[in-house]
């Protein structure tokens, strides 16, 4: 039992999964961020464009 204890204790997949997790949302988010920012700007710029026709 005290050797499961110690294994138990000292494996870190779990917090390994958790950390690539975190990592995976911070970039999805970031790329979300950017194509809202770009999506907005290229409204504007076929905005402009429609209305210079």
């Amino acid at each position: 039992m005290t050797l499961f204890l110690k294994h138990f204790f000292a494996d870190e997949s779990g917090a390994t999964v958790i950390e690539y997790g975190l990592i995976a949302a911070l970039v999805a988010i970031a790329i979300i961020n950017v194509l809202v920012s770009v999506g907005s700007e290229l409204v504007t710029t076929f905005n402009t464009i429609l209305g210079a026709f």
